[in-house]
Parts: C-alpha cells; sequence; structure tokens
C-alpha cells in the first residue's frame, strides 16, 4: 500500500509538540512496515535524518504553510493533487488537519480541542480556521485516533461524532528519561542551578500552561521555603513579558530560572536532576511533560483538570490549577515530607511503565491497517 503521512512538523531546527509525535509515531511506521511504501508531504525543504527508510519517498509541496490562508491552499490543493499524483491508498495526519475535497481515505489525530473551550487563549485568525474546520476535519475523517480518554469523550460530545469512530492512544515518551544518580544530580544541579533544587516546569509559554499562577504559587512557597527554586524550560520572560504573568520582585526573579529552548539531551539532564514536577495547565490533551517526568521518577504536582489525572495517576498531588493558594500549599508539603516525596517518587516509576511509543505507532497501525482493509 502507498501511505501519505503529513509530515510538515519535522522540523529540525525547531521540534516541538507535533514534530517529536510525528517523529516517534511515523519513524516505527516505516520500520516496522517495510512491505508499504510511504509517501511523507513536507511543506519545505526536509532533513534527510527524517527519510526514516528506503520505503520513503519525501515530496515538497509548495507553500510552507504556517497561517490559516495557507492552511487551506496546502491541504486542499497541494496534498488533494499530491494524494491523486502519488496513487495514495490512505492520508495520516499526526496534527489532524485532512483535505476535505479529496476522496482518499483519511485519518486524523486530534490531540485535543483547547480552542472550543479556551478560545481567548488563541489569536482571532487561526481561532477562526480551528473553529471553522476542526468540526469538519472530525466528521470527513475515516477514523480519529487521539492521545487520551479525556480528549475521546470532548471530541465526540463537542463534534457530535459516534465513540466508536475515536481510537485513544497514549503519548509515549523518550526512553532517554531515566532516574539519574547522586551524582548525576549533583553535577547537573552544579552546572544549571547553583547546585540548588528545584522544581520544574516543561512546556510551551501559552496561556492554557498556567505558567503565570504557577510563578505566583511559587512565589508564596518561596516566601517560607528559601532552599528550592522554580526552573522553566522554555523562553525567558522578563524580556517581553505576557499580559498573564505577574510581576514578581528581583529577589524572586534570582529563583527562577530560565533554560531557554533545549535539545533532547539537555532536557534528560534537567528533568532527572530536579526536585520535582510542577505542571498545572488548566486545559491539556495529555501532558508529555507527566510521563518523562515518571520515566525520571520524580514527584509530581499536577492540575486536576482535563486529562491530567487520568495519565499521572496516583504518581501525584492534585491541585486545583486556578488556586495558587492550594498550588502553593502543595509545594510547601511536598518539600516538607521526604516520605511523600519517596512514595510518590516511587509510584512515578511503577506507572511510567505505561507509556510506550511503541505502543502508541501499533495501535496507530492497527487503526490504518484497519481503514485499508475496507
Amino acid at each position: 500500500m502507498r501511505i501519505g503521512i503529513n509530515t510538515r512538523f519535522l522540523l529540525s531546527s525547531k521540534m516541538e509538540g507535533f514534530g517529536w509525535y510525528t517523529y516517534e509515531v511515523v519513524k516505527r511506521l516505516v520500520e516496522n512496515h517495510p512491505e508499504h511504501e510511504f509517501i511523507f508531504f513536507f511543506d519545505r525543504p526536509f532533513d534527510e535524518k527524517f527519510v526514516f527508510g528506503k520505503n520513503v519517498t519525501p515530496v515538497v509541496l509548495f507553500p510552507p504553510a504556517r497561517h490559516p490562508i495557507l492552511f487551506v491552499w496546502w491541504f486542499e490543493f497541494s496534498i488533494k493533487r499530491a494524494l491523486k499524483k502519488y496513487n495514495i491508498d490512505l492520508f495520516y495526519s499526526p496534527d489532524g488537519y485532512l483535505s476535505l475535497k479529496s476522496p482518499v481515505p483519511q485519518v486524523g489525530v486530534i490531540h485535543d480541542l483547547n480552542f472550543e473551550h479556551y478560545p481567548e487563549d488563541i489569536p482571532a485568525s487561526p481561532l477562526k480556521y480551528l473553529r471553522k474546520y476542526f468540526p469538519k476535519f472530525a466528521k470527513k475523517a475515516a477514523h480519529i485516533l487521539t492521545v487520551s480518554d479525556y480528549s475521546k469523550q470532548d471530541i465526540a460530545k463537542t463534534y457530535g461524532i459516534s465513540p466508536s469512530k475515536i481510537t485513544v492512544a497514549w503519548n509515549g515518551a523518550s526512553e532517554t528519561f531515566v532516574p539519574l544518580d547522586t551524582n548525576e544530580i549533583t553535577e547537573i544541579r552544579a552546572e544549571k542551578s547553583s547546585g540548588r533544587p528545584y522544581f520544574i516546569f516543561v512546556g510551551a509559554i501559552h496561556p492554557r500552561k498556567n505558567v503565570g499562577r504557577l510563578i505566583e504559587a511559587f512565589g508564596k512557597f518561596a516566601a517560607v521555603n528559601p532552599d528550592i527554586d522554580l526552573m522553566i524550560v522554555g523562553k525567558s520572560l522578563w524580556a517581553n513579558k505576557p499580559s498573564s504573568i505577574p510581576e514578581v520582585s528581583d529577589a524572586l526573579k534570582k529563583r527562577i530560572l530560565f533554560s531557554g529552548h533545549v535539545s533532547l539531551q539537555e532536557l534528560n539532564k534537567l528533568m532527572g536532576a530536579a526536585f520535582a514536577l510542577a505542571y498545572i495547565p488548566y486545559f491539556e490533551g495529555f501532558g508529555i511533560p507527566l510521563v518523562e517526568a515518571m520515566r525520571c521518577g520524580l514527584p509530581i504536582i499536577s492540575g486536576n483538570l482535563t486529562c491530567l489525572p487520568e495519565v499521572a495517576g496516583e504518581a501525584a498531588i492534585y491541585v486545583n490549577p486556578f488556586d495558587t493558594e492550594e498550588v502553593s500549599k502543595a509545594m510547601i508539603y511536598l518539600a516538607s515530607d521526604e516520605q511523600k516525596q519517596a512514595e510518590l517518587s516511587q509510584k512515578s516509576l511503577e506507572r511510567s511503565a505505561l507509556f510506550s511509543w511503541n505502543y502508541t505507532a501499533e495501535t496507530t497501525w492497527y487503526v490504518i491497517e484497519d481503514i485499508l482493509r475496507l
């Protein structure tokens, strides 16, 4: 069979959420199924490292699609023509965008519907596109994959889709995330945090990630605990501070560390050397940092909304992400209770075994195979 895949987020210079998901799943599909041919559709020049096997044909389609008008052009014209030209039997799209005009069977991954529930967090132009087209993509798809049972129920309810049309395949995390020994932790902290322990947050500085309230809660924690800092893996906020980020004192700024954009190898170190993960988005489709933290054996403080309890299970202390007092009290409690730290660390390691990119890829293939057999 000839399977077309939307690979526009495989960007060597900037691999983020959709890119890593595409990389981990698609690489396994190609390697596990050499009997099939895969046509990768890029929207710009690609890195050869993303051509995962001899059964891959990379194709660049114009234009680079990073704006709603160009989304329409790329998917409704460029992709439609390419699916016909390359005699594609099925189109798989890891970011959920489909070609509405093509008769080719299509499988889309809809990770979450944050834009339906918190439209104020999305700029006007992409919001208009997402709310117009994603209901159509959901109905167009021969089958939908999603990353949590929460998202499955949300998609079914919001778009009036039968749950039988939606399959859940939990995300995994890189197997390079592992617990570090005491010497490694000491060395990394000496280099990255002046030797001090730290809570870590990993994620985009996006309103729904709730970084502003996390900083506010940390300020309350820092007032009573002088020993543990906060590290935010992502860009610094102080130069171009979003309105959602509170003003903080110069003294508190010194205790909030920014790593900047880091490689996967660097993230392994920063996560493994952390005291605990503090992750309190108010809307999330899955939350891969939870699994990365669990693989490192970290205690977790997590928001209690959407999919997060489904993912973290008993490995976290749960808080209302809108209540900074509750978040700060959880930080204070965890920092003061070594028994709780050890208990959550052990539960993290145990639960991490439930999440694997191999499982995600296998489930994806079962769905693709079912559609191809129809």
